[in-house]
């Protein structure tokens, strides 16, 4: 799709010096390269690298909507980075097959953490993992997380004092467990540091960094690749707009599922 949106690029750049004959005489003696860098400024940080942690039970739209969204950025490698090598199911049963370990991975420019649930909260008490990501973060532009991964990251104590969202579900837990600023917002940033909320939130995200590194018109290119504009049939996806009994019912089903294994977990 980089092929696809350097075309798309190429052609508003041209569209936009036909508009009228005034800027036609206006503009005849640039070059289409000025034309593009004029519509398309530089970066304002050079990304080479995004790396998205995989881990068994991760929410996938958490993982894939960021990466599709990173893999049109012009010259930028976007890779999975796996807690272990080989194929690794999402909680829905996808598999994917995921080459790097962070056993492998020394450096990223980005780093993104999806989130889950069970698993999810195991990870915060991996020591091998909060280091690395700890380790990963010295050199990051930016450090981020999707949902749930907020709790991973937290968990570092990278985001300590911070502005910090996740899923409407998990944010009890960061309130609770870490010493983080819990806000009601789809996403946050302070400095480098990124999280969003639950699942569909971190594509809205990665688009907002996006904008940050290519500016607007390079972002409005890479929603038009996606054809990004939502529409949802009815009202409804957060707490605030949904009527009180289904979030009430879908609060009972994630407690009765994450609640003991938290209890279980921290008695290790």
């Amino acid at each position: 799709m980089k092929k696809v949106l350097y075309v798309i690029l190429a052609s508003i750049s041209l569209l936009s010096c036909n508009n009228s004959e005034k800027e036609k005489t206006e503009k005849k003696a640039m070059t289409h390269e000025q034309m593009m860098t004029e519509l398309f400024p530089k970066p304002k940080v050079k990304i080479r690298t995004v790396g998205i942690l995989l881990y068994d039970n991760y929410a996938v739209l958490d993982a894939m909507g960021p990466f599709h969204v990173f893999s049109d950025m012009m010259g930028v490698e976007v890779f999975f980075v796996g807690r272990h090598k080989g194929l690794i199911t999402t909680m829905n049963g996808m598999k994917v097959q995921c080459d790097r370990s962070i056993d492998d991975v020394k450096q990223l420019d980005i780093l993104l953490i999806p989130g889950g649930l069970n698993e999810t909260y195991q990870l915060t008490k991996d020591k091998v993992l909060l280091d690395w990501i700890k380790m990963i973060d010295k050199n990051s532009k930016y450090t981020t997380s999707v949902c749930t991964g907020a709790w991973v990251l937290a968990a570092t104590g990278l985001l300590d004092g911070k502005d910090v969202t996740s899923h409407w579900y998990g944010k009890k837990l960061l309130k609770e467990k870490f010493n983080v600023n819990v806000v009601d917002e789809r996403y946050t940033n302070s400095g480098k540091y990124w999280t969003s909320a639950g699942v569909s939130a971190g594509i809205d995200m990665s688009l907002a960094i996006v904008r940050d590194i290519n500016g607007d018109n390079y972002t409005k290119a890479v929603m038009l690749d996606l054809e990004y504009d939502p529409k949802p049939p009815i009202e409804g996806g957060s707490v605030k707009n949904t009527d009180k009994v289904i979030v009430e019912s879908m609060q009972g089903m994630y407690d009765s599922v994450l609640l003991p294994f938290i209890k279980e977990t921290d008695k290790k």
